[in-house]
């Protein structure tokens, strides 16, 4: 899978049913609509990098930053990972768990991990089924070509189990007149501004 995170918006599409999919809920077969903020949250358990499962009902009562990349190990979601990891402590004291999602298995989530040492939950997903279910998975371009992959999201869940905020076609990092600005830092920020309204 081609890794980008470059480009600050993504094209998005929906794709006709394909028979070769036994399963009714792959995304192939039965694109989801997209999320808007105000929406219920959609339901998701899915392993983490030790097996364990993991679900969206694990986190009631807290603020949930659940974001989507394109593939473990690749210059910019290594970028996102430090950064969310790295500014751990941060969202923890703003009640909130960071946690990340691609159609990696659990050994290269293991190994992506202890590489980086990271210190946050990393999700797989490779049925695509829950990044169909937040519009994280569709057509993209990267140099003029056309492919399908994971558009990289990133949404917040409020405690009540709803969609507070959302980024899409996320740019990890952008130059500033000032220096560097992270994405991780906008999430941080917002959350910031969403508990305070």
């Amino acid at each position: 899978m081609t890794e980008d995170g470059r480009q600050g918006t993504e094209t998005l599409g929906t794709q006709s049913p394909v028979i070769r999919h036994s399963n009714p809920f792959h995304p192939e077969r039965n694109p989801s609509p997209m999320l808007e903020i105000g929406d219920r949250a959609p339901q998701f358990s899915l392993p983490n990098q030790d097996d364990q499962t993991i679900s969206l009902s694990d986190f009631a009562g807290q603020w949930l930053v659940l974001y989507f990349y394109p593939k473990d190990d690749t210059p910019g979601c290594t970028k996102e990972a430090c950064d969310f990891s790295d500014t751990r402590e941060d969202f923890s004291g703003l009640n909130a768990v960071v946690i990340g999602v691609s159609v990696d298995d659990t050994s290269s989530h293991r190994a992506f991990i202890g590489k980086y040492n990271l210190g946050i939950n990393l999700l797989s997903d490779p049925e695509k089924i829950t990044h169909s279910t937040y519009g994280a998975w569709g057509l993209k371009k990267n140099y003029g070509k056309e492919y399908e992959g994971t558009i990289r999201s990133t949404f917040i869940i409020s405690p009540e189990g709803e969609i507070a905020a959302i980024w899409r076609g996320v740019r990890v990092r952008s130059k500033t007149k000032s220096g560097e600005s992270k994405h991780a830092d906008k999430v941080r920020e917002k959350l910031t501004q969403l508990q305070a309204s």
